[in-house]
């Protein structure tokens, strides 16, 4: 069942634990950890430097000593992202969590509106909402800049627009996220309630590029999911360095992650749910198309023909009657055109396809 609300009183409290993690991010750290401090609910930040070989720990050295709300924790050797995240989150105090990647930020209020969402329903695991990307740079190369500069100033001014809300029964959020075959929430954006997250046990080392996505899955697997639909809830910065930001064999292995992700949520949470071999099935589906069309707009060339290759094969293993589809039909018919008919046809559609698409899934999200 889904609700909707237009408007909630204000959080009455509740600390929300902020966690930051971070590997040579200094320049960006400042823009994070004050996008959290300058919320309108009681917060505290953790930092947690994983080892950072550039200077950064100073920067997060001085942050935490200008606030009491911040701590620092420093890794003496690198634990990589997925245990870095584990070890901050297991350090929370907060009744609601929120992973914060060193390069995002929180948008003003975001935090009060999620806190008056999850007091609203005490049933509701996680929030999310609307994410804006951003590119300026708010770069810190030193660590005294930022005690001069204004961090916040980087972040794109926030619209005025009114916030209302929906709830959605975890397992129907569920069958919308199997039905589209790829993650929903970006990151920055989610709070989960704490509870829940200890229930889980942490990230899943075993998926470190979408390990998100199974905690997602897995929340929705223990509770109700809420939205803040209207104004900004998060930015992400689009930057080089992404994590995520990957080509040709990228788009294979960020497949081949969303199939386990899936794979291991059924396997272990699939006793939760009512309907866990529908909700198998209709994922398994949605992943094979979303390879198929994530084919056809890649260039010509060698490198891009073998891609390409190894993309439809990997969706027809997934579910071979991804062959009978439109999403299979437009791949191969884009795979059989020249390089200037791709470019002057199939990526104008693509494009068009996917400003559709978001406007048909911006409910759920970005």
């Amino acid at each position: 069942m889904v609700t909707f609300g237009k408007s909630l009183p204000p959080a009455t409290g509740g600390l929300v634990t902020v966690v930051v993690p971070h590997f040579n991010y200094g320049r960006y750290l400042p823009t994070a950890v004050q996008s959290a401090l300058a919320q309108d609910v009681p917060v505290e930040v953790i930092i947690v430097d994983d080892a950072s070989t550039d200077g950064s720990d100073a920067v997060a050295r001085e942050l935490a000593d200008a606030d009491p709300r911040v701590t620092l924790v420093q890794h003496a050797e690198n634990m990589r992202h997925i245990r870095t995240y584990n070890d901050g989150l297991a350090r929370a105090r907060g009744e609601y969590v929120v992973l914060l990647s060193a390069d995002d930020a929180l948008a003003p209020g975001s935090l009060a509106r999620a806190a008056a969402l999850f007091e609203h329903d005490r049933r509701i695991s996680l929030v999310y909402g609307r994410v804006e990307q951003f590119e300026q740079g708010d770069e810190f190369e030193h660590a005294d800049e930022f005690r001069r500069a204004a961090p916040l100033g980087a972040l794109p001014a926030p619209a005025r627009k009114h916030s209302w809300w929906t709830v959605w029964d975890g397992e129907e959020w569920i069958g919308h996220f199997a039905r589209r075959g790829r993650n929903i929430p970006t990151n920055p954006e989610v709070v989960m309630r704490r509870s829940v997250y200890d229930e889980i046990g942490g990230y899943a080392a075993s998926l470190p590029r979408s390990a998100d996505m199974l905690m997602w899955l897995r929340a929705a697997a223990r509770g109700r999911i809420g939205r803040v639909n209207g104004p900004v809830q998060a930015y992400y910065r689009l930057h080089g360095a992404n994590m995520h930001r990957t080509v040709y064999g990228g788009l294979l292995d960020d497949a081949i992650s969303v199939k386990e992700a899936f794979e291991l949520f059924f396997e272990v949470d699939g006793v939760r749910l009512r309907q866990p071999g529908r909700l198998a099935e209709r994922a398994r589906r949605a992943v094979a198309r979303e390879l198929a069309l994530a084919s056809a707009p890649l260039p010509g060339g060698e490198e891009g023909a073998h891609a390409r290759r190894r993309m439809l094969a990997l969706a027809r293993d997934i579910d071979p009657g991804v062959v009978r589809s439109g999403a299979w039909r437009w791949a191969v018919f884009a795979a059989g055109t020249g390089d200037r008919t791709r470019r002057v046809a199939v990526r104008p559609v693509e494009a068009l396809r996917w400003r559709i698409r978001s406007r048909i899934h911006g409910a759920l999200g970005t």
